[in-house]
């Protein structure tokens, strides 16, 4: 508990000094407190890490959804399924999310603390927008599950 209070404390001296969102907005929405396990003096570094994880994690999945060779079979009877709009939807929300993740391979090679919080404030504004559409296609995602189950029977 002590790590992660002087965490909170470090992190607000730099969310004044760089305009960042609240310690706990971030932490809400990309589990950033990880960073308190882990002794350094480039923060904002771990924490654009945090936040990669999570931007990677559902960027694969819209991989996934786009590029289904991999695919399972609930993946592929979802996506036969799918009307165009929700599919552009998904390729924007891909793009979006790639475009992120080619940012922070820059910010890998060459450190900055500004540009590092750039990053930051960056995405998380760009998060809000993106966690709407988000939520709209895994509704219609979840929607055409339940559509299939009530259609196909479910005996799971």
């Amino acid at each position: 508990m002590e790590k992660l209070k002087k965490l909170k404390e470090d992190y607000e001296k730099l969310a004044k000094q760089y305009r960042l969102p609240s310690f706990k907005e971030l932490n809400e929405e990309f589990e950033i407190e990880k960073v308190a396990e882990k002794e350094t003096e480039l923060m904002l570094r771990h924490i654009r890490r945090c936040i990669l994880e999570k931007i990677a994690a559902v960027s694969r999945f819209f991989e996934l959804m786009l590029n289904p060779t991999e695919a399972n079979l609930l993946i592929l009877s979802l996506l036969k399924d799918l009307n165009l709009e929700t599919k552009k939807k998904m390729e924007k929300i891909y793009r979006e999310l790639s475009y992120i993740e080619l940012a922070a391979v820059e910010l890998d090679l060459d450190y900055s603390e500004k540009s590092e919080a750039k990053f930051i404030s960056d995405v998380s504004k760009n998060w809000k927008k993106l966690k709407e559409s988000l939520k709209d296609v895994s509704k219609q995602l979840d929607n055409k599950i339940h559509v299939k189950e009530k259609a196909e029977g479910y005996f799971g």
